[in-house]
């Protein structure tokens, strides 16, 4: 490792696992601030306040991380929504786009395109950021969603996520990326996100939420 790259980590414990704090290259931080768990979850949610989450102007920039999402039900897409400060039902409004690469596992196939119907236009559904994930043994999700200024009540809420995914047919795999960006069209305060399948639990993996400064 350069000087550079040890320079871009700040370590505050003795060792990588009890890393609460990463240092980045344009001088801000990674501050760890909750895991949830897995377990045949119906949902994970994050909730400003609530089992020391913080979700409010703390921190200009939010990251969720996704680890080894595994779906109980077989190709579900993992989604997301939010609630405004004072809201409820996980409904607020947003439009969004989306484009998939993928490639077959024997290398018979590849593509990359627009994800017609992955989109939404000013839809309060829950946004798909991760399509068609097997639920075979060894299959899961990965990625990240960032959230910009969710306690903002100037502006509208943009969000970028990335999803890596083993999705399996009858006759291929296809290991399948998603790139998904859009915002939610309020200049209410975004203080609730809740993730979840799209049929079926999160039957195990992890989401963990850090603070950007």
């Amino acid at each position: 490792m350069t000087l550079v790259n040890r320079k871009l980590i700040k370590l505050n414990n003795r060792g990588v696992r009890n890393v609460t704090t990463f240092g980045s290259v344009s001088g801000g931080s990674f501050t760890f601030i909750k895991k949830l768990t897995a377990s045949s979850s119906a949902t994970l949610d994050f909730v400003d306040g609530t089992s020391d989450v913080v979700l409010d102007n703390t921190y200009k920039e939010y990251l969720f991380t996704f680890n080894n999402l595994h779906p109980s039900a077989d190709d579900p897409n993992l989604t997301f929504q939010a609630n405004a400060a004072g809201g409820s039902g996980y409904d607020e409004t947003m439009t969004t786009t989306a484009y998939q690469a993928y490639n077959r596992e024997d290398g018979g196939g590849q593509g990359l395109g627009y994800s017609t119907g992955g989109d939404q236009a000013q839809g309060t559904a829950f946004q798909s950021i991760g399509p068609i994930i097997s639920n075979e043994n060894d299959s899961c999700s990965a990625g990240y969603l960032r959230l910009f200024n969710p306690s903002s009540t100037t502006f509208v809420k943009h969000f970028i996520a990335a999803t890596m995914q083993f999705d399996v047919h009858p006759t291929a795999v296809y290991p399948t990326r998603q790139d998904t960006a859009g915002y939610f069209n309020t200049t209410s305060a975004i203080d609730e996100i809740q993730f979840k399948m799209s049929s079926g639990n999160i039957d195990a993996g992890d989401i963990c939420l850090y603070g950007i400064k």
